[in-house]
């Protein structure tokens, strides 16, 4: 079995554009799909540069840091995923074994017998964000009805539900009493509870 994976590279790690190969699509093949890969600590980028050697189109959206010491000051790179590396691929049986017996692979995010699929433009708008050096930063995957914490300001530790409609808004519920009041909460930094 080849432990060459068979897809061009279209972006570098740091979100640039390569030169995209031939043949992206083939008779009976699936076409090619972004997946993310789980890695161990601080293995993203040996991970992403191994995948992209045997030729797989790889991704490890990396954000610039300055780490300063007494005596200087270093630009690093890193990774804005921790334990993160995306992979597009044509995920056949071989293909998928492959990239899980590289060094350092934990398993493909997504449950254990399907991998999930990232759609294209996620991966895209990543990229042109990356590529634009927006400021970013990682918050927490908050959705419409979780329960939310308030962190700063003068509503912090607040908890309740999300609620995103026409503008945030925090619902504090009493359950005893079965009623609710709404504060709207745009500006306010939000964490899970």
């Amino acid at each position: 079995m080849s432990s060459k994976i068979s897809t061009a590279p279209l972006w570098d790690s740091d979100g640039g554009a390569i030169a995209k190969g031939a043949a992206d699509s083939g008779p009976g093949l699936e076409t090619l799909q972004w997946y993310a890969i789980r890695t161990r600590s601080r293995f993203e980028k040996r991970i992403e540069l191994v995948l992209r050697q045997r030729g797989a189109e790889t991704f490890l959206p990396l954000l610039k840091a300055v780490h300063s010491w007494s005596d200087r000051r270093k630009t690093i790179h890193k990774p804005l995923f921790d334990g993160y590396v995306f992979v597009r691929v044509r995920l056949t049986r071989e293909q998928r074994l492959s990239i899980l017996r590289t060094g350092g692979v934990l398993a493909f995010a997504g449950s254990a017998d399907l991998p999930s699929r990232i759609p294209d433009d996620q991966i895209e708008g990543l990229q042109r964000l990356l590529k634009a050096e927006t400021p970013c930063a990682i918050r927490s995957f908050l959705h419409n009805g979780q329960r939310v914490r308030i962190r700063g300001g003068v509503l912090d530790g607040l908890v309740g539900i999300l609620q995103d409609n026409e503008g945030k808004h925090l619902v504090v519920s009493i359950a005893c009493i079965q009623r609710a009041v709404s504060v709207r909460i745009e500006g306010y930094e939000l964490e899970v509870a």
